[in-house]
């Protein structure tokens, strides 16, 4: 099994609406990329000086499922929007 965690810091203009359309289009991956065993996702609600906004965690099956997840045309769309409202990301991917 493999745990992939992003993490994202949005850009001060970046509005209610369009963080929740970007968790939106998150949690869809989880019924389009084949070999997620379970995605949670949502938006941080402690709001401290280290947290970041909007935080996603993913079981891949392994790591061949996290290769496909990564080059799937609907998970590209979402990095593509996350680049241009995120100031900025973090993520972590490891087996268990």
């Amino acid at each position: 099994m493999l745990i992939h965690i992003v993490c994202w810091k949005y850009k001060p203009e970046t509005t209610p609406e369009m963080r929740a359309e970007h968790i939106a289009n998150l949690r869809a991956l989880g019924d389009i990329v084949p070999g997620i065993e379970s995605l949670d996702v949502g938006a941080d609600f402690l709001g401290l000086d280290r947290s970041f906004d909007t935080g996603l965690v993913i079981k891949f099956t392994g790591r061949d499922a996290l290769e496909n997840y990564t080059v799937h045309p609907e998970h590209q769309k979402v990095v593509a929007v996350g680049r241009e409202i995120a100031e900025r990301a973090v993520s972590v991917d490891f087996e268990t």
